[in-house]
């Protein structure tokens, strides 16, 4: 082969690689790979046409130009939107091609979030994000999103269950808000922080994962670093019969991981509403402290919320419950 007809071979091969790169193809066309698009808290991106996050108060942000927005879903799902800061939307039972905007929006650049139902216990919803499609000729743009990210990890407390948007009312989302930060909930209803024999979620190991089970990935924590992380664990727990020693020792490695994958964060472990292993929790910070780790905070959850008017059963807080406590959170946090 002459030099000449190589340098053309070279070009050529130069050529057909910038053609297929599917980061440039996917800037601004809507797909789940579009990196226009922002994700917050843990998605599972293996599938690049769509997208799922199986943990509670996961949501997606997208900016686009244009006057309608409709979403690509695959099997039938309860989910919420808004648009341009708008109310949440909830929707039931939807799929295939959702329309979110039946009148137009003027026309301009706008904002589109997305949340969905947490499939969980008998809840079964196909939680698949499979992009947007947009008005002809318009694209998706970069959206404006909080680069503080505060992440809380619990039962279904924090996943905010019998509270009337579920993870958009729970007690995490709404501190987030409040703080004008980004929030995720890596929590699951009925989890326990210690893996017990008859089944019960252990936190302590599946904080590390992509996805509620444990044959899933784990997670890659270089995806986002969090300022703060909020942990409410225990309700569960006495009903398995961990012990409390088992309880401790599960907490001060759950914190020892958190630190490890979070080296900046401030970490607050709370107390739980039912007062169940206080004494082992707060071994647990003290036993980080110690060790000298001083970002581990306690903290005290006494009179935060009435269970008689602040919960829908004795045990899950309702939205004027999740509300008051976000408000202390607030405070503490700040």
């Amino acid at each position: 082969m002459t030099i000449g007809m190589k340098s053309r071979v070279v070009m050529l091969v130069a050529a057909v690689t910038t053609v297929v790169s599917p980061a440039a193809a996917a800037t601004g066309d809507g797909t789940p790979s579009d990196s226009n698009i922002r994700y917050f808290g843990r998605w599972d991106t293996r599938s690049p046409g769509a997208y799922v996050s199986e943990w509670a108060g996961a949501y997606v942000v997208v900016g686009f130009t244009g006057t309608t927005v409709k979403l690509r879903q695959r099997g039938s799902i309860d989910l919420f939107t808004s648009v341009d800061g708008g109310p949440w939307v909830s929707r039931t039972n939807v799929s295939g091609t959702v329309n979110l905007t039946p009148s137009r929006l003027p026309s301009g650049t706008h904002t589109l979030r997305v949340s969905y139902r947490p499939v969980a216990g008998s809840y079964h919803g196909d939680a698949v994000f499979q992009g947007v499609l947009l008005d002809s000729g318009a694209r998706t743009v970069v959206p404006s999103v909080p680069s503080r990210i505060i992440e809380f990890i619990g039962d279904s407390i924090t996943v905010g269950q019998r509270s009337s948007k579920q993870a958009l009312t729970a007690y995490g989302w709404l501190t987030g808000e409040k703080l004008g930060a980004g929030h995720t909930q890596i929590a699951v209803g009925g989890a326990c922080l210690y893996p017990t024999s008859d089944g019960c979620i252990g936190m302590r190991d599946r904080f590390l994962k992509t996805g509620l089970d444990a044959a899933k990935p784990d997670w890659d924590f270089s995806r986002y670093q969090v300022s703060d992380v909020v942990i409410n664990l225990g309700t569960n727990d006495l009903s398995h019969g961990v012990s409390g020693s088992q309880f401790r020792s599960a907490y001060v490695t759950l914190l020892q991981r958190v630190r490890a994958q979070y080296p900046n964060a401030t970490i607050h472990a709370m107390e739980t509403f039912h007062k169940r292993y206080v004494t082992e929790t707060k071994a647990a910070v003290t036993a980080r402290n110690n060790a000298g780790d001083s970002k581990v905070r306690f903290i005290n959850t006494e009179g935060w919320i009435d269970k008689a008017t602040d919960t829908a059963d004795g045990t899950h807080p309702n939205d004027a419950g999740h509300q008051k406590i976000a408000a202390r959170l607030v405070a503490v946090i700040g």
